[in-house]
């Protein structure tokens, strides 16, 4: 069951789409490693306009993702790829469907 998520928003700047492309898709083998992340996607919005979404049982597992490997990466890299700081939602879940 989760009961707690995140919606990260990004905005690649001119040129460096290709790039949040592969970090986005570089960083699954790091929350493969994270027990308390039931569901991550990375996503691509619009040609510029990408996003993470990612989901928790608790809110334990939303504060260690946010202190662990990918977090960490995003934000050294901020500077470089992005247009602006990633926007980063915390979100509560109502309702969800996964797999079993």
């Amino acid at each position: 069951m989760v009961t707690k998520a995140l919606f990260v928003r990004l905005e690649a700047k001119p040129g460096k789409e290709q790039e949040v492309e592969d970090f986005l898709m570089g960083g699954l083998p790091l929350v493969e490693q994270e027990p308390a992340t039931i569901a991550w996607f990375g996503l691509k919005i619009a040609p510029s306009v990408y996003g993470i979404f990612d989901a928790f049982p608790d809110d334990a597992g939303r504060k260690a993702h946010l202190s662990g490997k990918v977090a960490e990466a995003l934000m050294a890299k901020a500077p470089e790829l992005f247009a602006h700081s990633p926007e980063i939602m915390n979100i509560d879940v109502l309702a969800a469907k996964l797999p079993s």
